[in-house]
């Protein structure tokens, strides 16, 4: 393990990996995890990862802050190595040469989250916490509550009493204690810090855990992996990814992932980050389009529940992952959002509607020029449409009801 400790996003101060747990003593902003990349390059390299036959994110383990998590054969070890799809019509749509899908609605619970979850879990087993405890609108929830599950370990969500049934019933199939809160997700999240406090559990919350951000930036490893040829001494980042935005952690990770990889001199450059808010909920696009540092928060209102956040929590850094990497945020309507979850059913990909923002945001990117058409692009699929199938049938429209005769269906298909 090449953990060596932490350095605050923000004021840089640096700490020891047993000095702190989750934001900084100074000025409570978000750690960065600190890794011995002398020692990573020392161990492992390209090819030895790449010749792995371990098809999970723990194929990147000499790249992460744990231990080998145990518990073989479970669900924590089906994390990750979700496939990377090769656009072809919606490309051609676009006058996109290279566009790829990075579909993370293949993971044992259904999204992205999986990821951040897996490795918080096997950090908690790693300490000895006796139950962890997240808020969510429902992935993260599900994720922790799933991974939690196959470590073993007893797992609390606390979920506004909004989220989409499919989610909550996700949580309590896993076994986890759920309880919804009469209030929205950051009355959840503040709520949450509280019970981790008063209980003395340890909290897995995004943009809170600095180990969350160590699984999600898994992500950003196989898109480069999976973008270059077999026998490569290198591997190959894309020029652009897009992905949602709600609170900042996703594209943190990502981030994260590719100034890694760069750091290791493993890829030539770091892709442009593109983060996609719906019009709704965008307090880091705000703060991106006035300049700023600061991110004001709004009062939420969209259909993309997982990207519902009022003050998203790990803003700054994903303010700073899009401006570093020359990149945007960029705010969709609900409507173009609808829009993208019928598009991409042409690609046979069924997204919920905070993963078919981030195609939304692509198609808004090509009108304003933002890419060039000799670009590799990839969007990342952040969850499965299954996650909330009302909004997809909104999308959808209704399917037809006919008499079981061959006159009616005549009619119908003419």
């Amino acid at each position: 393990m090449n953990f060596i400790g932490y350095q605050c996003s923000k004021c840089g101060v640096q700490y020891g990996a047993a000095d702190v747990t989750y934001t900084c003593p100074e000025d409570g902003s978000n750690l960065d995890v600190r890794l011995d990349y002398a020692a990573i390059r020392a161990s492992a390299s390209v090819d030895s990862i790449s010749s792995q036959r371990e098809p999970s994110i723990w194929r990147y383990l000499p790249l992460l802050p744990v231990g080998d998590p145990g518990n073989q054969g479970t669900q924590l070890w089906a994390v990750g190595w979700t496939p990377l799809i090769r656009s072809g019509r919606l490309a051609e749509g676009l006058k996109l040469k290279a566009m790829w899908f990075k579909d993370d609605g293949r993971n044992p619970t259904a999204s992205f989250k999986d990821r951040a979850s897996a490795v918080v879990v096997a950090r908690a087993v790693e300490i000895g916490a006796k139950t962890i405890i997240t808020a969510s609108t429902g992935n993260a929830g599900a994720a922790l509550a799933g991974m939690a599950a196959a470590a073993g370990v007893p797992a609390v969500i606390l979920a506004p009493s909004t989220a989409p049934e499919a989610k909550v019933a996700q949580l309590l199939i896993y076994g986890a204690q759920v309880i919804l809160v009469d209030g929205n997700y950051d009355q959840a999240f503040d709520l949450s810090l509280e019970a981790a406090q008063e209980f003395d559990w340890y909290c897995r919350n995004t943009g809170y855990n600095p180990f969350t951000t160590e699984g999600k930036k898994t992500a950003a490893f196989e898109i480069c992996e999976q973008l270059s040829p077999s026998g490569a001494d290198r591997w190959e980042a894309p020029e652009a990814v897009f992905v949602s935005v709600g609170d900042g952690n996703i594209i943190t990770g990502l981030h994260k992932g590719f100034k890694d990889l760069s750091e290791l001199g493993w890829i030539d450059h770091i892709p442009r980050l593109y983060g996609i808010q719906s019009i709704g909920s965008a307090a880091v696009t705000n703060a991106f389009e006035a300049g700023a540092e600061e991110i004001q928060p709004v009062q939420s209102h969209t259909m993309a529940d997982s990207i519902s956040v009022d003050l998203p929590r790990d803003g700054l850094r994903a303010l700073r992952a899009v401006r570093e990497t020359e990149g945007a945020m960029i705010a969709v309507e609900d409507g173009a959002i609808l829009e993208a979850i019928r598009t991409l059913g042409r690609e046979a990909i069924f997204a919920e509607p905070a993963a078919a923002a981030a195609y939304a945001g692509l198609e808004a990117a090509v009108e304003r020029g933002l890419v060039a058409s000799d670009e590799r692009i990839v969007v990342v699929i952040t969850g499965s449409g299954l996650k909330d199938v009302p909004a997809a049938m909104r999308a959808a429209g209704e399917a037809t009801v006919i008499e079981p005769t061959l006159k009616a269906l005549r009619d119908v298909v003419s």
